[in-house]
């Protein structure tokens, strides 16, 4: 197969023509002045413009030559009392520094007077059981009002004896009491046998595609060979157009705007005290003491006195049985046998078992009409119904399947 597409053998090559460029004409300014007159300039007309005369009047001060009387009527009108001062009833109290140390005291501590505690009598019952000396009374309502009664021997009732029907059981369904078929041959079964292919040979590995398979000759793709580099003849030219053209001029640097700072270093140590570390001297303060209060209250010694108020004031009464209301339970025995009838022993009939017509090779009543692909007769069965207006039985066809 050739590698030649349709675009490379359409394709036409033109000779491509360099476009023609275009130098640019150098600028030169023209000689004269340029004249900056325009139409409004030439047609607007100057008029003289006369100051605009204040149609406002005038502001008029009106001034007087005597004293203005600042005094109201409030401070004219007022007079005041002649009121004394009254003395202050404070009573006064000079401040004495404590000279002793302090000492946390409250007040409940400075006013309070330790007495001696007084135990109070206590007036809860002693906690020991009383024990009895009579023996327990384990009667009961049930023990006393309970009345035993002899029973009787209890009916027997004698089993009775299985007698099975002389007539057949009507075991016959809606589909069997309907369906009336003929005896035919059984339909032939599309199952193949379920026969065991064996064979002794040895197993041959080779698959269909192996064995069809017809090798191509396959060429190994062109293994494209890189070229190796040359460099080209001479010395690189490092000169653009930039560098060329570019004209250097003398520049002087620019004079910062920013004063010289007149900073003076010394070697004298950084004094870092101030006016609070000067004044302000730090205290000497030593932690405060826990204050423990004694306890007052002795702790209790001796065993647990555990009597109750339930306990010593119970008073145990004797007991009276309630009278019971139960009727007494008496079994009344009855020596009539039990019924055991039912409806489907009195009204059951016993019915004749009729044989199936698919068990018969040509069945009573029926007309062969076809077998299908699949084995199956169908037959026609005559039931004579008779019409209105003739007396002669009509044909029904029913499809039976053997």
């Amino acid at each position: 197969m050739e590698g030649i597409t349709t675009f490379k053998s359409d394709y036409l090559p033109y000779d491509i023509v360099k476009r023609p460029f275009r130098v640019q004409e150098e600028y030169k300014p023209k000689t004269g002045e340029i004249e900056l007159g325009s139409t409004y300039q030439k047609d607007y007309n100057a008029y003289k413009i006369q100051p605009v005369t204040l149609v406002r009047p005038l502001e008029r001060k009106h001034t007087t030559g005597g004293k203005l009387d600042t005094i109201p009527t409030y401070q004219d009108d007022y007079r005041s009392w002649e009121v004394q001062r009254r003395e202050p009833s404070k009573v006064e109290h000079v401040y004495h520094p404590p000279t002793k140390k302090f000492g946390n005291s409250t007040t409940f501590q400075d006013d309070f007077v330790p007495r001696e505690l007084n135990l109070r009598q206590s007036f809860k019952p002693p906690c020991v059981a009383k024990l009895s000396d009579a023996p327990f009374d384990g009667t009961t309502s049930h023990r006393t009002s309970y009345i035993a009664h002899q029973l009787e021997p209890k009916f027997i009732r004698p089993k009775e004896e299985y007698k099975p029907s002389n007539q057949p059981f009507e075991d016959l369904t809606t589909h069997r009491n309907d369906f009336k078929g003929l005896p035919g041959q059984l339909a032939n079964s599309c199952k193949p046998e379920n026969a065991k292919v064996g064979s002794n040979a040895h197993f041959n590995g080779v698959t269909e595609f192996q064995d069809r398979f017809q090798p191509w000759l396959v060429s190994l793709p062109e293994v494209r060979k890189t070229k190796e580099y040359v460099p080209p003849p001479g010395n690189i030219d490092f000169n653009s157009t930039s560098h060329l053209d570019y004209v250097k001029h003398e520049i002087s640097p620019a004079v910062p705007i920013r004063p010289v700072s007149n900073r003076r270093r010394t070697n004298a140590p950084f004094q870092g005290n101030t006016t609070t570390k000067e004044d302000f001297k730090a205290w000497g303060s030593c932690r405060q003491e826990i204050t423990k209060k004694q306890q007052e209250i002795p702790k209790p010694t001796g065993k647990f006195y555990d009597l109750t108020t339930f306990k010593s004031h119970y008073i145990p009464h004797q007991i009276i049985p309630a009278q019971s209301f139960k009727p007494v339970h008496a079994i009344v025995p009855n020596s009539a046998p039990f019924q055991d009838e039912t409806m489907y022993r009195t009204e059951y009939t016993p019915k004749k078992q009729e044989t199936c017509p698919a068990n018969y090779p040509s069945p009573p009543g029926y007309v062969y009409v076809k077998t299908d692909s699949h084995g199956h007769k169908f037959f026609r069965q005559l039931t004579p119904e008779f019409s209105e207006s003739n007396s002669n039985p009509i044909l029904k066809e029913v499809a039976v399947l053997s």
